[in-house]
């Protein structure tokens, strides 16, 4: 019997690493292949046949929702699953995915099971996953549950809970943290939210660079991994552009130099590529968002 064939789109590598590495454990006869962009993809699919695409939306020179409009155009791809894996999960991004023919949605950061149950879906839906049935690895087998991806996805029962039931600017301007927060910011100015594949963190914005920033978080009982996968939602201002950053927890450090240190250090690296977020960054840095110091390692 021939393998399922499945294309992962998407500029960051890191993403399509943990994307494959996902599902060659858990699919280990499944065929994959990858492409940097929308326009890579679109050729690769004009010349072989694939059962399924794993894509992502924001990338450079053809976007996913571009992708996917084009794939719905073609006869011969008009019924192919389709799943989009990205950061735009607001309700109306949704929506517009919707119409344009998606077959599913994932919205990062995401653990090993959401990526997979929607690859099962999307397979079963077109008849393909009892070909492999056979060979596939459960979940709760050691090989992958003790796979190094289970760290870079936080495919782990400990859970990053969000600080508080509050808004997120009500949370980081209440007295009882706004003075912490100025205090271990040192002058920083930017906020944002770190999304985590198991919770949401509302964080401090205390140095940028176009590769990585500095996070200042409160510490909670269950503390970020390194090798996190994440993404880093920054705004600007109180009605300005917000600006969705894929990337990984490079550095976990106390702020303070204790070990019941109330703040956490985190870098945050990027791994996205499109020019339009690197844009965005260099005006925020120019903004003066936060500190303009240079990141060590940056």
């Amino acid at each position: 019997m021939s393998k399922v064939s499945v294309l992962v789109v998407d500029d960051a590598s890191f993403i399509r690493d943990l994307v494959k590495k996902c599902l060659r454990n858990y699919f280990p006869g499944m065929r994959i292949e990858d492409a940097v962009n929308g326009k890579k993809a679109q050729a690769m699919l004009a010349k072989e046949a694939f059962d399924l695409v794993l894509c992502d939306w924001e990338m450079p020179e053809m976007s996913g929702l571009e992708l996917l409009t084009w794939c719905r155009e073609q006869d011969n791809l008009k019924t192919m699953p389709f799943v989009m894996v990205t950061s735009r999960g607001d309700k109306e991004n949704v929506v517009q995915a919707i119409q344009a023919g998606v077959s599913g949605y994932v919205s990062k950061p995401f653990t090993n099971e959401q990526l997979l149950t929607k690859v099962k879906q999307a397979l079963h839906k077109v008849g393909k996953l009892d070909a492999l049935t056979n060979i596939a690895a459960t979940k709760t087998s050691p090989a992958f549950a003790n796979d190094s991806l289970s760290a870079l996805t936080g495919g782990k029962p400990a859970v990053v809970a969000a600080p508080s039931a509050a808004p997120a600017r009500g949370l980081l301007n209440s007295p009882s943290v706004k003075a912490p927060v100025a205090a271990a910011a040192g002058g920083g100015r930017g906020q944002g939210q770190l999304r985590l594949p198991n919770g949401i963190q509302q964080c401090v914005i205390k140095a940028l660079s176009l590769k990585e920033a500095l996070l200042l978080v409160k510490r909670t009982e269950t503390l970020p991994q390194i090798l996190d996968s994440a993404v880093l939602d920054l705004e600007q201002g109180d009605n300005a552009e917000v600006a969705r950053l894929n990337g990984y927890l490079h550095a976990v450090v106390a702020h303070e130099p204790k070990p019941d240190s109330d703040w956490l250090q985190l870098t945050f690296r990027f791994v996205d590529q499109d020019a339009q977020k690197l844009d965005y960054i260099s005006r925020l840095i120019a903004r003066g968002t936060a500190q303009k110091h240079f990141i060590p390692g940056a």
